[in-house]
């Protein structure tokens, strides 16, 4: 698994007969210390996940599995949405406390 934080919507009025009604973000990967790294990548989303929102993603063969039985061609697919992480070197919240506040 791994993280990205969502920075914008993917629309696509023709595309395999699978991905109709399903949601495509543009996500930046992240580190689990919150660093950008890598180049941006689309993914489907499950979890009705929105800009600015930190994400979990599966890749590779595992981004297909939410899907099944249908075989669905995605690379990288949403499955959870980060409030916090906590780790040996820091922790860091996904919005600030201000957000939560108001």
């Amino acid at each position: 698994m791994n993280l990205a934080r969502v920075i914008g919507n993917v629309w696509a009025t023709r595309k395999y007969p699978t991905l109709e009604g399903r949601r495509m973000l543009f996500a930046q990967p992240l580190t689990f210390a919150g660093a950008e790294v890598g180049d941006p990548l689309v993914m489907l989303d499950t979890v009705d996940a929105g800009i600015g929102d930190v994400v979990i993603y599966v890749s590779s063969t595992e981004a297909s599995v939410p899907f099944r039985p249908n075989l669905t061609p995605t690379d990288a697919t949403i499955v959870g949405i980060v409030e916090r992480v906590d780790h040996l070197e820091t922790t860091w919240r996904t919005t600030s406390e201000d957000d939560e506040a108001g």
